[in-house]
């Protein structure tokens, strides 16, 4: 079967690659010709581009605006060409080998139409989530024409236990959602929120990552088995704060092991260019494996953390949406690892042992459900 995947667009995020790759790498294990839908958010018109030059110059020459840039889109291109020199090539070697950018709801349509799939699986990640697309309505197969193609939502997750919806936007989406063939969603509050809002019943489902056996992702870091070995407490923090610090600074305080970081300042646009050229995916995976214990505020971070078998805490982001820290630590009876506070954290949060034997039963059994479910819909 010819399967489209669309998922959120794939830069230095390492936990929306892996997810991707993830997902790519089981529908081919089933036998599936599978391939990424590389869909991205709008840009302006070539038309409409001399005019926002013009504008741009008048706010900086004529009115003096500081800092404002001229040629916007040549400098973004030009940095992200570097930021992620390193991160790129997993796309590419294991994702979207040189798949064509799609701009356009409408050239997302002729591409879905030359290429005949069977079937476009959206998901996982937060691909419901209206702040984090230009087209919500691209992401319910609003593009797809007919009932030739399968439409199927995997692991797909609002993001949020909040309904950010307009009332536009979620009489589109529901009508769209009901011609779809297999629902999952990859929060616990995903289904209910299907079900309140768009009358569909969804399945809850584990994000692709977790398909996989941690086997798996070790021998894509097997070419650095004999690089220095990471030691210590990982930090993988997306958003600094004072309060993070100081639960950084009492864990290695009470495991008396030094911090270490897999990733860089990538988002952080202050920072020079060189702080901001994101490690190699393989780097950041092998970083996990080798830690003796993980901090972090992410949500695929946490997954990995429990693939490897790590002791670790979460700090929950309202901001970026804390329902899915919930369901999915409350999936395996690790709720207690979630914190929202440095005071909530004390020595027995730090080296309380998780009972890994009932961790790996759970997601066993998750995972049986979770390819029943893609292997049921792709009939």
């Amino acid at each position: 079967m010819k399967i489209g995947i669309l998922t959120l667009p794939l830069h230095t995020n390492y936990g929306g690659n892996l997810q991707a790759y993830a997902l790519m790498s089981i529908l081919k294990e089933m036998g599936h010709d599978a391939c990424l839908i590389n869909r991205r958010s709008t840009r302006i018109p070539r038309w409409k581009l001399p005019l926002a030059i013009v504008k741009r110059s008048l706010m900086k020459y004529g009115l003096g605006k500081k800092g404002t840039e001229i040629f916007v889109e040549a400098k973004l291109q030009r940095e992200y060409a570097v930021i992620s020199q390193y991160t790129q090539p997993f796309i590419n070697k294991h994702i979207q080998p040189q798949t064509k950018v799609v701009y356009t709801s409408k050239r997302l349509a002729g591409l879905a139409a030359r290429q005949r799939f069977d079937a476009v699986i959206v998901g996982s990640d937060q691909v419901w989530r209206t702040a984090y697309t230009s087209n919500i309505e691209d992401y319910f197969l609003s593009f797809l024409k007919g009932n030739q193609t399968k439409r199927i939502a995997y692991a797909a997750s609002f993001g949020t236990e909040s309904w950010e919806y307009s009332t536009e936007q979620e009489q589109n989406c529901a009508r769209h959602l009901k011609s779809f063939d297999a629902v999952s969603v990859r929060e616990n509050t995903g289904v209910a929120l299907c079900k309140k809002y768009f009358d569909v019943a969804a399945q809850h489902v584990l994000d692709p990552t977790m398909l996989l056996d941690a086997s798996r992702y070790l021998e894509l870091i097997r070419p650095l088995e004999h690089t220095t070995k990471k030691e210590g407490v990982l930090v993988y923090i997306l958003d600094e704060t004072a309060d993070k610090t100081a639960i950084i600074d009492q864990v290695a305080q009470v495991l008396n092991r030094p911090v270490f970081r897999v990733n860089a300042k990538t988002e952080d646009v202050k920072a020079t260019l060189d702080e901001r050229i994101a490690p190699p995916t393989e780097n950041w995976i092998k970083g996990f494996y080798e830690a003796d214990f993980i901090i972090t505020d992410s949500f695929h971070a946490c997954v990995f953390a429990i693939l490897f078998k790590k002791p670790f805490l979460v700090y929950g982001n309202r901001h970026r949406g804390a329902a899915r820290f919930e369901s999915l630590l409350s999936m395996f009876d690790l709720k207690d690892r979630l914190v929202f506070s440095s005071t909530e954290v004390q020595s027995g949060n730090i080296e309380q042992e998780i009972n890994w034997k009932a961790v790996d039963a759970v997601l066993e059994e998750k995972r049986r459900i979770s390819r029943a479910f893609l292997n049921q819909a792709l009939k």
